[in-house]
């Protein structure tokens, strides 16, 4: 077991793998303790992407149907560091989420909420030499599901990134300041510290904020360290 310097267990830290109140965990959860091989050249080399894979419209979910996205539209922005505050420059940044009634784009979301022909959520984006992504979207709706009696999801966005492979995946979700979900919400209750938790909360931005056009968050994302972004490894 491993903690950082605030005292932070890393147990606490990250969601387990088993977490009762998460009802899925249950079954899919690992029995046995995992076993990690060494990576090798494949893992360590490629493949990646690069400049030419990901297109700047790719960063803007609202512009690829054929009339403008339903809801409230938000720029989220932010930065992507190491342990020791220093920016991953060409990383990949990968988000997907539900339109703004809660609803995905995927066969097995049957929420009686109505799709979004104009909105397919889902972007990419490659960090810049300091780090940073900015992507332009419309603001989730909670949506329901069946872990327990009359559950609803706070609003979120699942993040990715990649590293220099696609072995190399981290992933974790990103909250709006307060939603009223969070108390009953068994993902983001699976980080047991408190302080943690509040890192997978963006803030509102009005600096980025843009008039008459859309409200902007920040949400920065440090990989490992103190102050460390809980992640689903």
């Amino acid at each position: 077991m491993s903690s950082f310097d605030d005292g932070v267990r890393k147990d606490d830290l990250d969601p387990p793998y088993l977490f009762a109140d998460y009802a899925s965990t249950v079954l899919r959860s690992p029995g046995k303790a995992l076993l990690v091989p060494p990576p090798g050249l494949t893992e360590l080399t490629g493949p990646a992407f690069g400049n030419g894979d990901v297109r700047d419209t790719d960063a803007d979910l609202t512009v690829h149907g054929s009339g403008e996205a339903i809801g409230e539209r938000i720029i989220v922005h932010g930065t992507v560091t190491d342990s020791l505050g220093k920016p991953v420059r060409s990383s990949l940044v990968e988000v997907w989420q539900a339109n703004a009634a809660g609803r995905y784009v995927h066969a097995l979301d049957q929420h009686p909420a109505p799709l979004d022909p104009n909105f397919v959520g889902a972007g990419r984006c490659l960090t810049d030499d300091e780090g940073r992504f900015r992507f332009t979207t419309i603001k989730p709706g909670p949506y329901p599901w069946k872990n327990h009696t009359n559950a609803w999801r706070p609003a979120h966005i699942h993040f990715s990134l990649f590293g220099r492979a696609f072995t190399q995946r981290l992933v974790t979700q990103m909250y709006f300041p307060g939603d009223p979900l969070f108390y009953q919400d068994p993902i983001f209750n699976g980080v047991r510290d408190e302080r943690a938790r509040k890192r997978m909360i963006s803030s509102y931005d009005h600096g980025t904020t843009s008039p008459e056009w859309a409200t902007g968050y920040r949400f920065d994302i440090v990989l490992g360290g103190a102050e460390a972004t809980p992640l689903e490894h």
